[in-house]
């Protein structure tokens, strides 16, 4: 017969029954053979992470913030730094052509991303269905995604070039319009559609990739009791397919929505915000003013608008993503 090393408490009662009580759990500030508590310990490991984060992200945001409330113009440092409360915020907010630039960005915004998960999602219809050679396509599907954006506007550029790109030759091979005739990145009417066009090839590879896997999360069964009731392929996709992946389509809405929302070099290598100011997006705006106009205390402004807009419409996005998880 084995006993355990633990010692064990025993009460007798005046029935004579005893119960054997094992003894009270260690605490989690006790020590062990001298040395630190585990909560020490614990403390000893998250610290490093924490500094890091306040280093990096929470004492440039606190400056930042601090900076939007002043007069700062690094192009004249020379100047005493002045407070000017909320002027930067409402010189912005009063700009008829910072709301155009908005305009532009929400433009962008929404055809890029309607366009990528149209895209996205019919690649993942594609490739679910597991045909021969699926591996391999599927790897060429997602190179563009795995490209610097830096490298995928370069590329582009050169595609688009009206005397060298063979883009220009290959529309004029459908259309019989000469090649010089026309400038992708170059024309009023053409640019948005460039920058949605190069946006959409790079990352509708990311959306599929969300969408794949919500298409491979349904059970066969499903699909299987449909067969038996004799549900066409068409009412499977109305009834099960599309229902089943709507929180993975708005997943990959809000990832993209967000990225570009503050898209940046991808644009500034096509079209640097042109011609004139068609394509020029709020970041290149953004830029412009903190960098070329070196006016500090107006961009650390605009950067804080452009944070709240962000983080507020995200946060009311997640909240009507749960509740389309919780039906």
């Amino acid at each position: 017969m084995s006993y355990s090393k633990k010692k064990m408490t025993t009460i007798i009662h005046p029935d004579h029954a005893s119960v054997t009580r094992a003894p009270p759990a260690k605490s989690s500030h006790t020590w062990r053979g001298g040395g630190l508590p585990d909560r020490a310990i614990a403390w000893l490991f998250v610290a490093p992470t924490i500094a890091l984060l306040l280093a990096i992200n929470i004492f440039p945001l606190i400056w930042m913030i601090r900076l939007s409330f002043t007069s700062l113009n690094l192009s004249m440092s020379y100047l005493p730094l002045r407070f000017v409360g909320l002027d930067n915020f409402q010189d912005i907010l009063t700009d008829e052509d910072m709301w155009a630039r908005l305009q532009t960005t929400a433009r962008f915004v929404v055809c890029s991303v309607a366009l990528q998960v149209f895209v996205g999602f019919g690649l993942a219809l594609l490739i679910n269905r597991r045909f021969r050679g699926h591996s391999f396509w599927t790897t060429i599907i997602l190179l563009p995604m795995m490209l610097s954006p830096a490298v995928v506007g370069n590329f582009w550029t050169l595609l688009f070039q009206p005397q060298i790109g063979p883009f220009n030759y290959l529309v004029s091979l459908f259309t019989g319009v000469p090649p010089s005739s026309f400038s992708m990145t170059g024309e009023v009417g053409l640019a948005p559609w460039t920058i949605v066009l190069v946006d959409t090839w790079m990352w509708a590879p990311y959306v599929m990739l969300i969408c794949l896997a919500g298409l491979r999360s349904i059970p066969d069964y499903i699909y299987e009791a449909a067969e038996v009731d004799r549900a066409s392929p068409w009412r499977q996709f109305w009834s099960i397919t599309l229902p089943m992946t709507v929180p993975f389509l708005m997943l990959a809405v809000l990832f993209r929505a967000i990225e570009n929302f503050k898209m940046f070099d991808m644009v500034n290598l096509l079209t640097s915000g042109g011609p004139g100011s068609t394509t020029e997006l709020v970041s290149i705006t953004l830029k412009r003013a903190a960098f070329e106009k070196w006016r500090t205390g107006y961009s650390s402004a605009l950067a804080i608008i452009l944070f709240v807009t962000v983080f507020g419409a995200a946060n009311i996005y997640v909240k009507a993503l749960n509740r389309v998880k919780q039906r």
